[in-house]
């Protein structure tokens, strides 16, 4: 086995899928799991994605391999990568990895990948087509054999508030009494999910590949979350980190979404009903999951933070969520008052 994992892919490539002239061009951004890495070969060009050497366990490629079936899961009715290949011989580098299409796009969180576009009319286009992308993934509905390999939708959103207020309970990391407050209205007043169905789970706008041509989506990446639930969820968390209605300042996460907070940028709800129109699912209950997505998020990343406060972990990610894990709350008390 090659010492340079890259090395030992560019050797798979050949002898696998029989490609030449096979290359490591480079890492590529995002993502705060996995690992991305770009081959071009004289045929193709392709993306890696893998888990990172410290993240190596018994369930750490279990993201990946998700990702794979979905891909393949997603082909042809979906703005996706097209997965070339799927290996988990743990002799070729020590890991297992997916090989998918490479998709000429760029993510977009603070600035748009061109200069000469009109910065309102773009990311109105942007989020309009974020919307409808997000329909196309929520047409593939349940029941459906191909979905049951992800999962089953019963009890979807209640089954996420009890695992994480368990969660936050056992392992608590500093007083947040309004995340249990909030947790037991949730639980209180959860709708019924009006049609389950293929959920991306990590939606927003740099989960997407972005021409560089005209203000349109190429492609919806990082599947690695995808699984069996309620479509409304999706549709929450990228309006969450959507246009200028935040309850803190700075916003959590505020470089998401950012090119959306600027005056003449259509509203959540403008979004919503494009959702709504593209789907035939409604909007009724939109304030209750904007809330779920960003009080659910708010319990995840608390456990990041309680990493930071012990020292294992120094980034400016992890020290940023002593501010981010509150303000994720104010918004989710806003959006469970109405206000959206």
């Amino acid at each position: 086995m090659s010492t340079k994992p890259q090395d030992a892919i560019c050797h798979w490539l050949r002898e696998n899928l029989h490609w030449s002239d096979v290359q490591f061009v480079g890492p590529l951004s995002g993502g705060n799991s996995n690992l991305t890495w770009h081959f071009s070969a004289a045929e193709h060009s392709c993306v890696v994605r893998t888990t990172p050497d410290e993240a190596i366990s018994p369930n750490s490629a279990r993201g990946i391999e998700r990702e794979s079936k979905v891909l393949k899961l997603v082909e042809g009715r979906v703005k996706a990568p097209k997965l070339f290949a799927w290996c988990d011989d743990l002799t070729v580098m020590g890991r297992p990895f997916l090989v998918q299409e490479w998709i000429d796009g760029r993510s977009v969180t603070e600035t748009l990948p061109n200069a000469d576009w009109n910065p309102v009319t773009a990311a109105n286009a942007l989020g309009e087509d974020m919307m409808r992308q997000l329909s196309d993934v929520h047409s593939i509905a349940w029941p459906n054999e191909s979905l049951s390999l992800l999962g089953r939708p019963d009890n979807f959103v209640s089954r996420q508030i009890e695992r994480w207020l368990a969660v936050r309970k056992e392992q608590a990391v500093r007083e947040l009494p309004l995340l249990f407050e909030l947790g037991a209205w949730l639980q209180e007043n959860m709708p019924e999910t009006e049609r389950p169905g293929l959920i991306h789970g990590d939606y927003h706008l740099d989960n997407t590949l972005v021409s560089a041509e005209t203000p349109e989506i190429t492609a919806i990446i990082d599947w690695e979350l995808a699984t069996v639930g309620d479509p409304a969820m999706d549709v929450a968390l990228a309006l969450l980190f959507w246009g200028d209605k935040r309850v803190s300042e700075p916003p959590a996460f505020s470089h998401l979404q950012a090119i959306s907070r600027l005056p003449g940028v259509v509203d959540r709800r403008h979004l919503a009903a494009v959702w709504s129109a593209e789907t035939g699912l409604s909007t009724d209950a939109m304030g209750y999951y904007i809330a779920l997505a960003a009080w659910r998020l708010a319990a995840i990343i608390e456990g990041a933070y309680g990493l930071y406060l012990q020292g294992k972990v120094d980034t400016p990610y992890a020290a940023g969520l002593e501010h981010d894990v509150p303000a994720l709350l104010a918004e989710a008390e806003q959006a469970a008052a109405g206000n959206w």
